[in-house]
């Protein structure tokens, strides 16, 4: 199984804001978007994403910038995955439940009990055990980026 590029977005700015949050430090968009290599559009969109869940909160005025919110902190990485993946097929098949080989799709159906092994495994963790644990969440740079 694979997140979407929107997921693994939206977790790795959950990282960056539970240690902003761990160490008070103001943390922006524009912040996250340089750390994780993405553009700041692409983060501002997975932010106002998080921010509808309830699980980020803007901080207006000159001291502004983003925090995680209790449930943000306390949601697990599975139940965040499976709502900014959203629903997929897991199978490039037409959409509808029968194959177009006719009857039921055996394939979808082993992929979607996958899919839900997959992140009933990632509700074992919580953002903030992530971060606690020291997981790396921004990419190191390349020795050619350095020069």
């Amino acid at each position: 199984m694979q997140l979407s590029r929107l997921t693994d977005l939206g977790l790795r700015a959950m990282m960056r804001l539970a240690v902003g949050s761990a160490e008070r430090e103001r943390v922006t968009t524009r912040l996250i978007a340089r750390q994780v290599r993405a553009s700041e559009r692409s983060v501002a969109r997975v932010i106002a994403q998080l921010s509808d869940l309830g699980l980020v909160a803007p901080q207006r005025g000159r001291a502004g910038g983003l925090r995680l919110t209790g449930t943000g902190r306390e949601a697990t990485v599975g139940w965040i995955a499976r709502r900014l993946d959203g629903a997929f097929d897991t199978a490039e098949c037409a959409g509808d439940r029968l194959c177009a080989r006719g009857g039921p799709c055996h394939l979808r159906t082993a992929l979607d009990e996958a899919r839900e092994v997959f992140y009933r495994e990632l509700d074992r963790y919580r953002i903030g055990d992530l971060v606690h644990r020291h997981i790396e969440i921004v990419p190191q740079p390349t020795s050619r980026e350095i020069s």
